[in-house]
């Protein structure tokens, strides 16, 4: 992050431990008990130099509740922050109560990013699938923007979203957008209503059934359910995409977000600043552990 120009530099990255103050300035119901903030910096100073790269994290804290770790969806052109919550604690459940005008502390932000570039295809036009499992498309979604901003950078690109319903699909307003920008869309849900007429089944059926001229130079950015992304993981390989070029993000329960407390250990990885983003070579050992 660039310094600001007024004669007391932020330095935000030199202070993990500063808090932001920041307002809720949006509130959107995406699905059951899933909803998504925006989130506006308190000091227009902050809101200048804020910045983020896609799959980071930040943590956002409820006085008197607690902090929680939430993925960065994206940033809208007025720079406020989106973030896309599951309510399912006391922090979560409490910035969904509270609502537009919530005042809430913001560090961040942590973690790394979804690459740019893999071994195999450092700088060539390359392939790209992206596949989600319910919440998990919200990491992924600043990915996506960033893909439909710099789409001449990659060949063919699809996006494959699962869901367990229709009505738990997330940012089904963004699809259209989406395949504007050449980007096939393929969505799947578990358990149909009676007014759906899409794919029913898991997302690895729908990689399985792509077509992939070029395996070694295709990378996969996946996230959801750890199982969903074993399986991924699994099905890509079996179609001649290497291990190095797939990628998963993960979640654990992070206290400090800079590996001091080892909440989010996963092997010897910890997962606030050495992943989330992590390459599936680089964890296939822990994955591979039922519910460690």
């Amino acid at each position: 992050m660039r310094p600001a120009t007024a004669s007391a530099p932020l330095e935000v990255s030199n202070d993990p431990w500063r808090t932001w103050g920041v307002t809720v300035k949006r509130l959107v119901d995406e699905a059951p008990n899933i909803f998504t903030i925006e989130l506006a910096f308190n000091d227009p100073r902050v809101a200048s130099e804020y910045r983020f790269e896609p799959g980071q994290f930040n943590m956002l804290y409820v006085p008197g509740v607690g902090e929680s770790a939430i993925s960065i969806a994206g940033q809208t052109s007025a720079k406020t922050l989106q973030h896309s919550i599951r309510a399912v604690g006391s922090v979560t459940r409490a910035i969904q109560r509270g609502g537009v005008g919530m005042q809430l502390g913001l560090r961040g932000p942590f973690g790394t990013s979804w690459p740019v570039a893999t071994p195999s295809a450092p700088a060539a036009v390359h392939d790209l699938i992206i596949a989600a499992g319910g919440i998990g498309l919200a990491p992924l979604k600043a990915m996506i923007a960033s893909v439909v901003h710099n789409r001449t950078q990659f060949d063919r690109v699809s996006v494959l979203i699962g869901a367990r319903t229709p009505a738990d699909l997330l940012y089904h307003l963004e699809y259209d957008q989406w395949r504007q920008a050449a980007i096939d869309v393929q969505l799947t849900v578990d358990r149909p209503d009676d007014g759906w007429t899409g794919q029913v089944g898991v997302v690895t059926l729908l990689l399985e059934r792509l077509t992939l001229p070029h395996p070694t130079a295709t990378r996969v950015f996946t996230c959801g359910p750890e199982v969903m992304m074993r399986y991924v993981a699994k099905s890509a390989e079996s179609r001649g995409i290497p291990s190095q070029n797939i990628w998963v993000t993960l979640e654990r329960h992070m206290n400090c977000a800079i590996g001091l407390c080892g909440h989010c250990q996963l092997g010897p990885e910890f997962i606030c600043k050495d992943g989330p983003v992590l390459g599936f070579d680089r964890v296939r050992r822990w994955l591979s552990v039922y519910d460690l």
